[in-house]
């Protein structure tokens, strides 16, 4: 038993106990170095040992940090029976399906990401027949991979009998860590006094008053110097304690060293290249040595440090140290020199080419251009095909190997790059600071410029420097480097769309994106024109796309600047088509950055046509990605489509509460054109409350260009709203004046919506019924909301003048649409107008209201016929879990079966 820690004990306990009754969890032990992580992490597994639970172990290696998914693969290696393994690899042999091979390597396919990962890894534990613990050990030394995998797991544990425990490091990188990760955490304080006199009197016992009261004022509570400083104690005297003013982890590694100094040379050079090693493998650890040393090191060299219980060998010959601390103090105790030497005997013996670059990178004692290219090639094929951070770490070593100022400048700004896909702000500035712009070429110090004013500038510039970036983007394009040119167009095409920007800014956008020689098939400058100029190129813009519909030769990528650029032109059919599958592809690689802003964009079409139930389902689904993977642009944009939902389902505190937080941040951030989407949330909330006045001068503040709240593009969304907030306030004139502003914006630009909202509005003030059975003459099969709004409209202005047998088909079909598409208060109001007419209609009762946004993806899913694992895929859940919330549906919606539900959905109007 552990001396003074049986309250964490019980902690440790209770979490094993809940996992056997499959519900999972998560823990993290946490404190200084020495304050007994690793023996805590020991009592754990044995104790899991105890319950039957198969226990799966790994420790995070500092030299295995560039690794991705090194230290995943290490947990799971111990699972042949399963057939498959998971770590970096070659990848998926040709003609399989990833993720289906037998003995495949996971994280290594081609799109693979920790989020991908961790869906597989849920799936392996799924097919475990028993209660499973994860101890992770010194976590703070995890690949970022492997780290992000863990994490994404230890949140999706509700239903599985899976214990996962580690241990890490206090410090500001895993605070900051932890605290992205909101995981619970077990933080270890040092001993109390009488547990820490307990703890030394058994491990030195015998000592004098006056020595045991130093080495327990020395080691101030901490079992690791409790430990070796008292034994240094009992075996040499008070004079053999270090100076209790340097940190007591220095005192324990100086403690540490002294004991390797004692060993022989062999065994130090042995122990030695072990530290730096990335493996653990004895055989390449022996081989490097014997190189290192000029002769023979043999497995008899390292029984000194065996019997020293430095180290110990396991069965597979592994060879594993006692402590960190001892890594520690074998690196800062040889010389620089010896270091490199040892590293570059590494890179002759080690297995695979990136580890070989690692180790010569980590040899190199100057400028190296060659080494430098490979380092900065394995970044840019590893930036996609593995970790972010592994990538990053290896462009960053790759410009500081650069001989070449003008390269050692282009490598930091891939870099910075880089750190952004990770959400590194920190980096990011500490990358640029290295930027010496004087050394660098036109186009990347257009690029630089860019950087500073997406990562460091101070709030949104709006319009104030797009003219700037124009020209930065034509610096480039002269430059020759197409791609990069490219890539900064689409970047600035969406700033330029939330930016109001003046019609000469804007043209000389379109002017230099035509001048492009891009390649003949690329569709970015399109997609950018689609964003920038949506009236002056709309329509050849739709034509393209619309032609592109059924191209199956497009990349994810392109899918998704597509789509985007369909919704900018307000064609959300169009745009529902690119997304959809691009948000198949991006779940089944794991392209998360990408399903989250597409979920976004769909989200944003669902919420402008109408459509409640798709709205809540991706808005939701996006929150709860942005918010794990610290993307707070799009975790607000989301919300503001939340917000419209609420606002068409009737819950107007819900939509206030929404549009007054999201008004905060973006008045602080200077985003002020994105008012257009808080005053749309208020706009319709007064609408769907019958506040009609108030509703209308709501919305007209986006169709006012004096106003903050202006949007020349989003206004195209509210011009059905409006006129039916004028038809009931009496505010015709202005809704007159608006639509002959737009109607030849409509005609140039082929907007769909709207064109679509015009017709309403067209309609509203003409009061005549050929107005209104032209109206709805036009094909609105893409419109259901609109098609429903002019048929309630229209039927309300039959039933008053006495027409009720006309009136009554409209209203019903006008009921029905607006129940499907869960708009409570419209539906409600055509109900209204249809007893008017002497005709009663019940509101309907929808089982699936009940269920929540999850439950009912969940719902829909299974009624497609898709296996619990195959959701579970879709949703990055555990299969559990799934099946948990389907025992949960099931009751809540009056079925008893999977085909019962799958008969209910088929009837429902989606």
């Amino acid at each position: 038993m552990l001396v003074g820690r049986a309250a964490q004990l019980q902690v440790l306990a209770d979490l094993l106990d809940e996992a056997t009754r499959h519900r999972g969890g998560a823990l993290v032990v946490r404190g200084e170095a020495g304050i007994g992580k690793s023996a805590l992490w020991g009592e754990a597994c044995a104790l899991a040992g105890e319950r039957g639970m198969r226990v799966l172990t790994t420790t995070g290696v500092q030299a295995e940090v560039e690794l991705p998914y090194a230290g995943i693969g290490h947990l799971f290696r111990r699972l042949p029976e399963l057939g498959t393994e998971i770590g970096p690899g070659p990848g998926p042999a040709p003609g399989t399906e990833p993720g289906r091979e037998s003995g495949r390597k996971l994280g290594a396919v081609e799109g693979e990401s920790p989020f991908r990962v961790g869906v597989e890894v849920l799936d392996l534990l799924s097919r475990l027949d028993e209660p499973v613990l994860l101890a992770v050990e010194d976590a703070h030394w995890l690949d970022r991979a492997s780290w992000e995998v863990l994490t994404f797991v230890a949140r999706r544990l509700e239903s599985d009998p899976v214990a996962l425990v580690l241990t890490a490091r206090d410090g500001e990188d895993v605070d900051r860590l932890l605290a992205a990760a909101s995981l619970p955490e077990l933080p270890l304080e040092p001993l109390d006094a009488a547990s820490a006199g307990a703890l030394l009197d058994q491990v030195a016992p015998g000592l004098a008053p006056a020595l045991r009261d130093r080495v327990l004022a020395v080691s101030a509570g901490n079992p690791l110097g409790l430990v070796e400083l008292g034994g240094l104690a009992a075996r040499s005297g008070g004079a053999a304690l270090l100076t209790s003013r340097l940190p007591l982890s220095t005192r324990v590694e100086r403690t540490f060293a002294g004991l390797v100094g004692e060993l022989p040379a062999a065994t130090r050079a042995l122990l030695l290249v072990a530290a730096l090693d990335d493996g653990d493998d004895l055989d390449e650890v022996l081989a490097a040595a014997s190189r290192l040393e000029e002769r023979p090191v043999t497995a008899d060299d390292l029984e000194p440090a065996v019997v020293s219980r430095l180290v110990g060998v396991d069965e597979q010959y592994r060879l594993r140290f006692r402590h960190p601390l001892l890594r520690s103090a074998l690196r800062q105790s040889a010389s620089p020199a010896r270091r490199r030497r040892a590293h570059a005997c590494l890179a002759a013996v080690v297995a695979g080419d990136d580890r070989r670059v690692w180790h010569r990178a980590a040899a190199a004692s100057g400028p190296d251009e060659a080494l430098a290219a490979d380092l900065a090639a394995m970044a840019t094929r590893d930036r996609h095909l593995r970790a972010a951070a592994a990538a990053l770490a290896a462009m960053e070593r790759a410009a500081q190997l650069s001989e070449d100022p003008q390269k050692r400048g282009s490598r930091l700004l891939w870099a910075a790059a880089m750190a952004d896909e990770q959400g590194d702000t920190e980096s990011i500035r500490r990358l640029l600071g290295l930027v010496d712009e004087s050394r660098l070429r036109p186009a990347e110090r257009a690029r630089l410029a860019w950087f500073r004013e997406v990562y460091l500038g101070t709030g949104w510039s709006g319009n104030t420097r797009l003219r700037v970036y124009n020209e930065l983007i034509d610096t480039m394009r002269t430059a020759g480097d197409v791609q990069l040119t490219l890539e900064s167009l689409t970047n600035i095409s969406l700033r330029f769309y939330w930016s109001n920007p003046d019609d000469d800014t804007r043209m000389e956008f379109v002017r230099v994106a035509e001048l492009i020689d891009a390649p003949q098939d690329d569709v970015l400058v399109m997609c950018a024109l689609a964003q920038v100029a949506p009236v002056e190129r709309g329509a050849a813009c739709l034509e393209r796309l619309a032609a592109l519909r059924y191209d199956v030769d497009l990349t994810p990528g392109q899918r998704y600047q597509l789509g985007l650029a369909a919704s900018a032109l307000g064609a959300y059919e169009l745009s529902n088509a690119f997304l959809t599958p691009g948000v198949t592809e991006a779940r089944a690689h794991g392209r998360v950055g990408m399903l989250t802003q597409a979920l976004v964009s769909l989200a944003y079409n669902a919420a402008a046509a109408g459509d409640t139930r798709a709205t809540v389902a991706t808005a939701t689904e996006a929150v709860a990605l942005a918010t794990e993977t610290r993307h707070p642009t799009w975790e607000l944009q989301a919300r503001l489509q939340l917000g419209q939902a609420e606002a068409l389902r009737g819950n107007g505190e819900a939509a206030d509460e929404i549009a007054d937080a999201a008004e905060k941040i973006i008045f602080s951030a200077g985003m002020h054109p994105m008012l257009a989407l808080t005053q749309r949330i208020r706009g319709v909330n007064a609408l769907a409350a019958g506040r009609f006045e108030e509703a209308f001068w709501h919305l007209y503040r986006v169709f006012d260009p004096g106003d903050v709240a202006y949007h020349p593009y989003v206004r195209f969304t509210l011009v059905g709203h409006l006129a039916e907030a004028a038809a009931h306030c009496g505010a015709l004139d202005e809704l007159r004046a608006v639509v002959a502003e737009l109607t030849p914006i409509a005609e140039r630009s082929r907007s769909p919506v709207l064109l679509t909202g015009l017709r309403h509005a067209g309609a509203v003030p003409a009061d005549d019924a050929a107005a209104y059975e032209a109206a709805l003459a036009a094909d609105l099969r893409d419109w259901p909301f609109e098609r429903a709004r002019l048929q309630l409209t229209y039927g309300g202005w039959l039933r008053r003048r006495r027409q009720a047998a006309q009136a009554r088909p409209l209203l019903r079909a006008a009921a029905a649409a607006f129940d499907a598409l869960g708009a409570a208060p419209w539906a409600e109001r055509a109900r209204t107008e249809l007893r008017a007419t002497g005709e009663s209609r019940r509101k309907p009762i929808d089982a699936i209201d009940a269920l929540t946004p999850q439950e009912q993806q969940i719902a829909r899913l299974a009624a497609d016929g898709l296996s619990n694992r195959e959701i579970a895929e879709r949703l990055f859940l555990s299969p559990r879990t799934v099946t948990t919330h389907l025992y949960r549906i099931y009751p809540k919606v009056g079925v008893k079966s999977r085909g019962e539900l799958a008969a209910m959905m088929a009837e429902r109007p989606f």
